[in-house]
């Protein structure tokens, strides 16, 4: 049997840590539906209100990252609630869920194909 040495044992630590520590998830539609089932998660919208009116998901909270105060309007959210984000396409959720974590923010969820993906999957659309 062959050991490794210390630099890997740490190597491997730091890596299990940083995964651990990681704040977002990256899901699929299905994984998206299935956490918006448990009534207690958040659904952020962070498109233009303009994206918004002409379609979302049922029950979706908007707060437009391109507005000037997204900041100051996500710092407002309850912090130790599970927010599912979305946009588009997953781009601008994404760097949403970085700022959220930034704020504080534990339990992110990224749609990662986006309001289109939710849409191509034939899932409910409120206008």
């Amino acid at each position: 049997m062959k050991t490794i040495g210390t630099g890997w044992v740490c190597f491997f630590v730091a890596a299990a840590t940083a995964f651990a520590a990681e704040a977002v998830r990256n899901v699929n539609v299905d994984e998206f539906v299935r956490l918006r089932d448990q009534k207690t998660n958040v659904v952020l919208d962070v498109r233009t209100p303009k994206e918004y009116k002409a379609g979302h998901i049922p029950g979706a909270k908007l707060i437009d990252i391109g507005a000037a105060d997204f900041e100051e309007s996500i710092a407002k959210l309850d912090k130790s609630k599970t927010y599912l984000v979305h946009c588009a396409a997953g781009g601008r959720s994404a760097r949403a869920c970085k700022k959220m974590e930034t704020l504080g923010f534990t339990n992110l969820v990224n749609l990662a194909p986006g309001f289109k993906g939710w849409e191509k999957a034939g899932k409910p659309v409120e206008k």
